[in-house]
């Protein structure tokens, strides 16, 4: 396009200082008065403010546009700019999301985060990026664009975040709650047909805990099997020591009390299991799946053991007490919930292709600009 120039952020954008800034109005009756005023800006929707601490997307810093908070003030560590006119909101955002401020500061940025924790990027830097522009109209027609996008991707993500919630629910009301012997939804089949009985663990599954190899060992090699520990996948091994379907359970007390990941996750075909997690066979796999959504939907807490390092012994995992129907009915429940869980995985993946589109039309939609093009 004859019309695309590359003008740095001095040319389209305005810097003001806190003085300035300052003059305009209070900040949402926040009482900042004498000398504290010199240390900030006041910035309003529509502008633009570049936080200078790294991050694992934003290396050399981040840029937000302001949306949806009024009239707020900002540390004047951080450099705040609004655009002149002749420019859009949205086209530069789109390019700031690209972090191409980010592959030009890489080069003028020679030592890490000051004791700050800020990175050492002056304003003359900063305000030294080229950003290739077109016109005004192209400029809009772009943005445009990437919002349509942006929407579709919020649109999926509301609906995978209302199936999550609505697997939530149904398993509250599929399972018993503490101190009742029977859900308060049963499927129609079932309706009369009397209470839940209750087993140990230990009684439901067969522990396969001495199968395991210790993280310790040095017998891995490198290979194609998935190696799996208390939060998943650890590694990947030559050789294997399970070639079935199974059930682990992390032993990791402290991450089960913060509950940062599944307590129970399925495993199948050929692998390993270190002895961070349980390993736990079922004679069939209904039940398997049926007591792995009870355990994830069950605080553990009076099942842990230890204090400097907490964890989920045998003996404590065997005595958990399981709420378990007759097996046809377990099985109409597991069946319903993975049904269910194999919808959010279409449409989690629905969503993910939305962002890879997004992505790639970005990739399409603007030049490249890299430090070396600077």
């Amino acid at each position: 396009d004859p019309s695309l120039l590359r003008r740095t952020l001095t040319q389209v954008a305005c810097f003001y200082s806190a003085a300035v800034a300052w003059n305009c109005s209070a900040v949402d009756s926040r009482d900042i008065s004498g000398n504290q005023y010199q240390l900030y800006t006041l910035v309003r929707d529509g502008d633009f403010v570049f936080n200078k601490g790294n991050s694992l997307k934003f290396p050399q810093g981040c840029i937000y546009l302001l949306e949806g908070w009024g009239r707020v003030a900002v540390p004047n560590v951080f450099i705040a700019f609004r655009l002149k006119e002749g420019y859009s909101n949205g086209f530069f955002q789109n390019c700031f999301e690209q972090n191409q401020h980010g592959k030009q500061l890489k080069r003028h940025i020679t030592s890490g985060a000051r004791s700050n924790g800020l990175l050492n990027i002056s304003k003359e830097t900063f305000f030294g990026v080229e950003i290739p522009t077109p016109s005004l109209s192209e400029q809009q027609k772009i943005a445009e664009c990437l919002d349509s996008a942006d929407a579709l991707i919020e649109a999926q993500a509301r609906k995978v975040e209302a199936l999550r919630a609505h697997k939530k629910g149904l398993i509250q009301q599929l399972f018993p709650q503490e101190g009742e012997t029977q859900p308060r939804l049963r499927f129609p089949e079932f309706e009369g047909t009397g209470e839940w009985g209750v087993k140990p663990l230990g009684k439901v599954a067969e522990n396969l805990d001495s199968k395991r190899v210790p993280i310790t060992s040095g017998d891995r090699v490198a290979g194609s099997v998935p190696y799996y520990g208390a939060s998943g996948i650890v590694d990947y091994v030559y050789g294997y020591i399970f070639d079935e379907d199974l059930l682990c359970v992390s032993e990791d007390g402290a991450n089960l009390l913060a509950r940062t990941y599944p307590i129970a996750f399925a495993i199948s075909g050929k692998t390993w299991v270190n002895n961070h997690a349980h390993a736990l066979r079922f004679k069939n796999g209904f039940t398997q799946k049926f007591v792995e959504v009870y355990l994830n939907s069950i605080k553990l807490d009076d099942f842990i053991t230890g204090m400097a390092q907490p964890k989920l012994n045998k003996a404590k995992l065997d005595s958990i007490p399981i709420p378990l129907p007759k097996e046809p009915e377990q099985k109409r429940i597991a069946d319903c919930l993975t049904s269910l869980d194999n919808l959010i995985a279409a449409e989690t993946e629905k969503l993910d292709t939305l962002k890879t589109h997004k992505k790639g039309l970005m990739q399409q939609l603007f030049p490249s600009v890299g430090e070396d093009d600077a």
